[in-house]
Protein backbone atom coordinates (compact mmCIF):
# COMPACT_ATOMS: atom_id res chain seq x y z
CA UNK A 1 0.00 0.00 0.00
CA UNK A 2 1.55 3.42 -0.57
CA UNK A 3 1.74 6.27 1.66
CA UNK A 4 -0.85 8.46 2.48
CA UNK A 5 -3.07 5.99 1.37
CA UNK A 6 -5.03 4.76 4.26
CA UNK A 7 -1.72 5.40 6.93
CA UNK A 8 -2.95 8.01 9.06
CA UNK A 9 -6.19 9.59 10.17
CA UNK A 10 -6.76 13.25 10.84
CA UNK A 11 -8.51 15.23 13.08
CA UNK A 12 -10.10 18.81 12.67
CA UNK A 13 -11.41 20.33 15.62
CA UNK A 14 -13.72 23.49 15.60
CA UNK A 15 -12.80 25.95 13.51
CA UNK A 16 -11.23 28.96 14.87
CA UNK A 17 -12.09 32.59 14.54
CA UNK A 18 -11.11 33.44 11.55
CA UNK A 19 -12.34 30.13 10.41
CA UNK A 20 -15.64 30.61 11.44
CA UNK A 21 -15.16 34.51 9.91
CA UNK A 22 -14.87 32.60 7.11
CA UNK A 23 -17.86 30.37 7.11
CA UNK A 24 -20.36 33.26 8.03
CA UNK A 25 -18.62 35.35 4.50
CA UNK A 26 -19.56 31.54 2.43
CA UNK A 27 -22.56 30.99 3.99
CA UNK A 28 -24.52 34.43 3.41
CA UNK A 29 -22.52 34.87 0.20
CA UNK A 30 -24.17 31.66 -0.76
CA UNK A 31 -27.79 33.05 0.28
CA UNK A 32 -27.09 36.50 -1.30
CA UNK A 33 -26.35 38.57 1.11
CA UNK A 34 -24.16 41.81 1.04
CA UNK A 35 -21.27 40.13 4.11
CA UNK A 36 -20.41 43.98 4.17
CA UNK A 37 -23.45 44.76 5.85
CA UNK A 38 -22.63 42.38 8.68
CA UNK A 39 -20.62 42.57 12.21
CA UNK A 40 -18.25 39.96 11.40
CA UNK A 41 -16.58 40.89 14.18
CA UNK A 42 -19.60 39.96 17.01
CA UNK A 43 -20.72 36.68 14.25
CA UNK A 44 -17.70 35.54 14.99
CA UNK A 45 -17.24 36.35 18.60
CA UNK A 46 -20.83 34.61 19.60
CA UNK A 47 -20.33 31.55 17.51
CA UNK A 48 -17.63 30.57 19.46
CA UNK A 49 -17.16 26.95 20.33
CA UNK A 50 -19.69 26.15 17.21
CA UNK A 51 -19.57 23.55 14.27
CA UNK A 52 -19.35 24.90 10.64
CA UNK A 53 -22.83 23.27 10.56
CA UNK A 54 -24.26 24.91 13.53
CA UNK A 55 -23.12 28.31 11.83
CA UNK A 56 -24.38 27.36 8.93
CA UNK A 57 -28.36 26.38 10.14
CA UNK A 58 -28.20 29.82 12.15
CA UNK A 59 -27.73 31.82 9.37
CA UNK A 60 -30.60 29.59 7.11
CA UNK A 61 -32.55 29.98 10.59
CA UNK A 62 -31.98 33.45 10.81
CA UNK A 63 -33.39 33.61 7.03
CA UNK A 64 -36.03 32.01 7.20
CA UNK A 65 -37.21 34.52 10.48
CA UNK A 66 -36.50 37.25 8.35
CA UNK A 67 -38.30 36.28 5.57
CA UNK A 68 -41.18 35.73 8.12
CA UNK A 69 -40.98 39.22 9.98
CA UNK A 70 -41.13 40.15 5.83
CA UNK A 71 -37.41 42.36 6.72
CA UNK A 72 -33.55 41.70 5.72
CA UNK A 73 -31.29 39.43 7.47
CA UNK A 74 -29.12 41.69 9.44
CA UNK A 75 -26.32 40.65 12.30
CA UNK A 76 -28.73 41.23 15.49
CA UNK A 77 -31.39 38.33 13.82
CA UNK A 78 -28.22 35.89 13.14
CA UNK A 79 -27.05 36.95 16.89
CA UNK A 80 -30.19 35.82 18.47
CA UNK A 81 -30.06 33.00 16.83
CA UNK A 82 -26.49 32.13 17.84
CA UNK A 83 -27.72 32.79 21.73
CA UNK A 84 -30.60 30.49 21.56
CA UNK A 85 -28.19 27.15 20.36
CA UNK A 86 -26.53 25.24 22.48
CA UNK A 87 -23.59 24.37 20.49
CA UNK A 88 -22.32 20.38 20.34
CA UNK A 89 -19.53 21.17 21.84
CA UNK A 90 -21.25 22.32 25.25
CA UNK A 91 -24.33 19.44 25.01
CA UNK A 92 -21.42 17.23 24.94
CA UNK A 93 -18.58 18.67 25.79
CA UNK A 94 -17.39 15.13 27.40
CA UNK A 95 -17.66 13.51 24.40
CA UNK A 96 -15.38 16.08 22.63
CA UNK A 97 -12.85 15.76 25.35
CA UNK A 98 -12.28 11.86 25.17
CA UNK A 99 -11.94 12.69 21.21
CA UNK A 100 -9.44 15.08 21.27
CA UNK A 101 -7.74 13.08 24.45
CA UNK A 102 -7.62 10.19 21.96
CA UNK A 103 -6.38 12.28 19.05
CA UNK A 104 -3.83 13.90 21.03
CA UNK A 105 -1.54 11.20 20.21
CA UNK A 106 -2.61 8.75 17.51
CA UNK A 107 -4.30 11.30 14.53
CA UNK A 108 -2.62 13.78 12.39
CA UNK A 109 -3.92 17.71 13.05
CA UNK A 110 -5.30 19.68 10.42
CA UNK A 111 -3.74 22.83 11.82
Amino acid sequence: MRKGRLDEIFFVDLPDGQERGTIFHIHLERRKQDVAAFDMASLVGASDSMSGAEIEQAVIASLYGALHEKRSLDTEMILCELRSTVPLSVSRSEDLDRLRELARDRFVPVR
